[in-house]
């Protein structure tokens, strides 16, 4: 019996369409009343307008049309989300580039280095430069690097493993949670939300990440300042 293997991203994706068609016969069908969005240049939902209608299942055919359908719509060629597939294709590939020159691990080892014997700075200049990381970008798997490289430094500054771990996991989960101009979490939540990304409560996002920072920084120094080994 063969090993089982993970699905791609395109069959799941496929799967979802498929359950999606197959809800359109069970769940009853609703629809709001659209209106121009200048701002944005499409029509977005008018809250408080949602009323039943006549449910129209969808088949084989919608399924295979969907991928399309989600990007445009091919009777009536209005975009659909062909806007937010054009901007994470753009941003990821620049994100790529920046990632493969090596510029921001040559950056966060250089700082390494030259904090090697400031202890007492080390956590919060480290969980700041990984915090930015995730506030700007939604920094998380491109962090796995910095665990081997941070280790090894915390423990030579007699800490414990886990204060390097908390350091990298804490930092850039923070900044991410408290995104103030990521792209994956901001602009494309906002896109869907029918919202301008820079409307409204930017500053609020902004306040709400510096507190983050400050709790978890003072979190990990405390923890930190724990007896060390000698």
């Amino acid at each position: 019996m063969g090993k089982f293997k993970f699905p791609t991203a395109y069959t799941i994706l496929f799967i979802l369409i498929a359950l999606v068609a197959v809800m359109t016969w069970i769940v009853p069908a609703g629809k709001y009343q659209m209106a121009m969005n200048a701002t944005l240049g499409k029509e977005v939902p008018v809250a408080g307008t949602y009323a039943p209608v006549d449910a129209h299942p969808q088949g084989i055919t919608a399924v295979l049309l969907a991928p399309i359908d989600g990007l445009y719509n091919h009777e009536t060629y209005t975009a659909g989300a062909i806007d937010v597939a054009l901007f994470v294709l753009i941003i990821g590939g620049f994100l790529g580039v920046v990632n493969k020159t090596g510029a921001i691990d040559a950056g966060i080892e250089r700082v390494t280095v030259k904090l090697n014997g400031k202890d007492e700075w080390m956590i919060p200049i480290l969980m700041a430069l990984f915090a930015a990381g995730g506030t700007i970008y939604g920094m998380a798997e491109e962090s796995l690097p910095f665990y081997t490289l941070l280790v090894p430094v915390m423990m030579a500054a007699r800490f414990d493993p886990l204060v390097a771990a908390a350091t990298v996991l804490l930092g850039a989960g923070i900044g991410t949670l408290g995104s103030t101009i990521n792209p994956f979490a901001t602009v494309i939540a906002a896109n869907a939300a029918g919202i301008p990304f820079y409307s409204g409560n930017a500053d609020a996002r902004t306040a709400v990440n510096c507190r983050l920072r400050t709790v978890r920084v003072l979190g990990n120094a405390l923890c930190a300042q724990s007896p060390r080994p000698s």
